[in-house]
């Protein structure tokens, strides 16, 4: 079975039933396009974006092998991030804020009745509402693949410029009064003494250090699971217990995911919807963000996130003191 963004996977056969379209001819090996990619294939005869995607899961592979000492087995709640499309033989491990929406939409239209052929169509919302598309399932221990892709970034945006990301989209919007409720009052409640009583009872004011405050807090992981929104892409994907087949990254979101339809067959039937949106700005808020952030807090959440920047390759951002 196939994986992609966050990171996408394909189960390997003696992890799933052979449908009918696996098929072929006795005496023949029918060779899929992941085969072709990972097989040896010289770079030449492959393209830019399959190249990069090669290379991305070779350092994955190298980078857990010298992380990882332990193996363990996987628990059901592990798993509650990867998503199975059987009808395409695809596992997705979304992450969110890192195109997990319109990821959830275009595997929504190729598993859905044709009632949906363009994934903009599919509200937001829709997208996020468990059961929806009946043909997609979350995994199972039972069906624990020997390969999977990681969802296109959301593995990956670099783990601060997430976080600033996603402190902007849950702190910052007035319509994310759950989170405000939930998260909010407490962060204020911990690390703004003296606090106004209608912040404490609203915890609509949360601003960047706070956040940052409650992440690098012992007390925050102690008290329960961190929310799904910021915890590491380590933890929620597992790639060195996982194999991914593709790894994708935010900063060049929509060759990936192009990349990825054409490795699944399924770049004829629905395209991945393209933004205006540049990563860079999302580069710049992070670096305002953290311009009143101090080295001894920026060092803290740099170690935090430090298994997601060796696990996928990436380097400390120019903005951060960490001396």
């Amino acid at each position: 079975m196939r994986a992609v963004f966050g990171i996408w996977s394909q189960m390997r056969d003696v992890e799933r039933t052979t449908s009918t379209t696996d098929h072929h001819p006795p005496g023949q090996s029918r060779r899929n396009p992941l085969q072709t990619l990972y097989n040896g294939d010289q770079d030449s005869d492959l393209s830019y974006a399959h190249v990069a995607l090669r290379g991305r899961r070779e350092l994955l592979e190298e980078a857990c092998l010298s992380q990882t000492r332990k193996r363990r087995v996987l628990s059901p709640d592990d798993l509650r991030h990867l998503i199975v499309d059987d009808k395409h033989s695809l596992i997705y491990c979304y992450v969110p804020k890192v195109a997990c929406t319109n990821w959830k939409r275009v595997l929504m239209v190729l598993t859905g009745d044709g009632r949906y052929s363009d994934p903009l169509a599919i509200p937001a919302h829709e997208a996020h509402v468990a059961g929806t598309a009946h043909a997609l399932r979350i995994l199972h221990r039972r069906d624990q693949p020997a390969a999977a892709l990681l969802p296109q970034v959301r593995v990956r945006a670099g783990p601060l410029r997430a976080a600033g990301l996603r402190y902007r989209n849950k702190f910052t919007r007035s319509y994310n009064t759950a989170f405000h409720k939930r998260y909010g009052t407490k962060i204020i409640r911990r690390h703004r003494p003296g606090a106004r009583p209608e912040a404490l009872e609203a915890g609509d004011d949360v601003s960047f250090r706070e956040f940052v405050q409650y992440l690098v807090d012992p007390r925050t992981q102690r008290d329960e699971p961190l929310n799904e929104h910021w915890e590491r892409v380590h933890s929620l994907c597992h790639p060195c217990f996982i194999h991914y087949d593709v790894v994708g990254k935010y900063e060049t979101l929509e060759p990936d995911s192009q990349a990825v339809l054409g490795l699944a067959g399924v770049e004829g039937d629905v395209r991945f919807p393209t933004s205006g949106k540049s990563t860079r700005t999302d580069g710049e808020m992070a670096a305002r963000f953290f311009q009143n952030i101090s080295p001894f807090l920026q060092r803290k959440l740099f170690n935090m996130y430090r298994m997601d920047f060796l696990l996928f390759n990436y380097s400390m951002p120019r903005y951060l003191r960490t001396h």
